[in-house]
């Protein structure tokens, strides 16, 4: 194969988005892991001597904090991500990750260490958020700046298809060893998913280190326009648009939480399912988000990023009521029901073009940076305590209604934000985002062609 052709493999927009979509599943399975321990196994061995209640919100806690040094690893991956380039930072994210969680597969609980424990394990955990705030940014990055015209939100699509599918990956793990006596699952079988984990990152590592840069950063490089400082660049630029970011995302990572992990525990100690029972719940939505999440990508290519993102967040909103009352029956068939409608379908609109109208608001010199800020912005007060606030709010009130309502504030302020980043509705919207590739971005990317 000559060394241009191997060139253009690299730079495929098949091969980067499948590249994106391997290496955020990767790392979105290591994050969930973790997420359904919180919600199974870390009450009982890191926080023994708390009642059930404490355990569990001390539990939910340290799974909080991994969200708190996301923006830290955003502003870090991004600055460098857009001054060295997005590949690199991608390779570091995901060996950073594996090793946090290799690391937490092994470390031993309080039984063995004492209060060592829960310490070490809220240390590696805010490393874990660390390297997951540089993450998304650059993986969507390098499948929409890859992406041929008029396929933006198509291939953008492709790594947010990591969260759910990493969902699944995580909940069959845990579906496998929860077979096993609860002695031996809380002895050592819990420890097998995050253990599995340094398996996945040795493909994911392959794969990445076989892609191209991205050519929109290779233009602006040619082109000298980086920036010295892109996250003060960024918040110059666009102030509006990053936390007009936030609040668009904020229901998406509530209820892609409170889902995937708050639920685990409610159903399983409140509604009295069979803990195989709602795993294997999770993973169907997680499986039905998969192949959705592409095809409302697609979507917005023809009707536009904002009106297919509008749409998610108020079904969203629309069908929690509904799956809480499914849930709250106690039938694990209804469970199922609920997840999927949730998480499987209302998410997958706003998920699936996610990446696309995110990275595509802010311009080349700062997108790594300004993407990432914004996403991570959002998960401090949506993502990382929803479960805790879930938690407190059924003992609170004794009633689910509360989180209901809660979840439904968030899905409002979620379709008020979208509705105020910058841009139109509808198809005419999406012409004007294909004429604005083909005088702006494509023709950088010619521009690093020809350097």
């Amino acid at each position: 194969m000559s060394t241009k052709t191997s060139s253009r493999s690299a730079g495929s927009p098949a091969k980067v988005a499948t590249a994106s979509l391997i290496g955020t599943t990767i790392e979105y399975y290591d994050f969930f892991i973790y997420g359904t321990a919180a919600a199974l196994v870390f009450p009982k061995l890191f926080f023994p001597e708390a009642s059930p209640l404490m355990g569990s919100l001390l539990a939910f806690a340290t799974f909080g904090v991994g969200f708190l040094a996301r923006p830290l690893g955003g502003v870090v991956f991004g600055h460098f991500g857009d001054r060295v380039g997005r590949k690199k930072m991608l390779v570091i994210s995901l060996v950073g990750m594996g090793a946090a969680t290799f690391l937490m597969g092994i470390l031993p609980g309080y039984a063995q260490i004492g209060i060592a424990a829960p310490i070490l394990l809220t240390v590696l955990r805010l490393f874990q958020g660390f390297m997951v705030g540089g993450e998304w940014g650059g993986a969507t990055l390098m499948a929409v700046e890859h992406a041929p015209l008029g396929r933006r939100g198509f291939f953008g699509a492709f790594p947010q298809m990591g969260a759910p599918a990493g969902t699944s990956l995580a909940t069959v793990a845990f579906l496998i060893t929860a077979q096993l006596p609860d002695t031996q699952f809380l002895a050592w079988g819990w420890r097998i998913p995050f253990l599995i984990s340094s398996l996945l990152v040795v493909v994911g590592l392959v794969i990445r280190l076989t892609i191209a840069e991205s050519p929109a950063f290779a233009a602006a490089r040619e082109k000298k326009e980086l920036v010295k400082l892109p996250i003060k660049e960024a918040f110059r630029r666009h102030p509006k648009e990053i936390f007009l970011v936030a609040g668009t995302y904020l229901s998406q990572g509530v209820f892609a939480y409170i889902t995937m992990s708050y639920l685990v525990n409610y159903a399983t100690t409140v509604v009295k399912i069979d803990r195989s029972s709602v795993l294997l719940s999770v993973f169907a939505a997680g499986i039905v988000a998969v192949i959705l999440y592409p095809i409302f990508g697609s979507l917005s290519d023809r009707i536009g990023r904002k009106s297919v993102y509008f749409i998610g967040a108020a079904a969203m909103g629309v069908t929690i009521w509904p799956a809480f009352l499914l849930i709250n029956t106690g039938s694990a068939f209804n469970f199922l029901i609920a997840v999927v409608l949730v998480f499987g379908i209302a998410m997958a609109p706003a998920a699936g073009v996610t990446g696309s109208l995110f990275a595509l608001v802010f311009s080349r010199e700062v997108r790594y940076t300004g993407a990432s800020v914004g996403y991570t912005i959002s998960q401090i007060f949506g993502s990382a305590f929803a479960p805790l606030i879930a938690t407190a709010l059924l003992a609170a009130t004794g009633t689910s209604n509360s989180i209901v309502l809660y979840m439904v504030a968030a899905s409002v302020i979620s379709v008020i934000s979208v509705a105020l980043l910058p841009g139109g509705w509808g198809k005419r919207e999406a012409q004007r985002q294909i004429q604005h590739a083909t005088d702006e971005e494509d023709a950088l990317r010619g521009a690093a062609a020809g350097a």
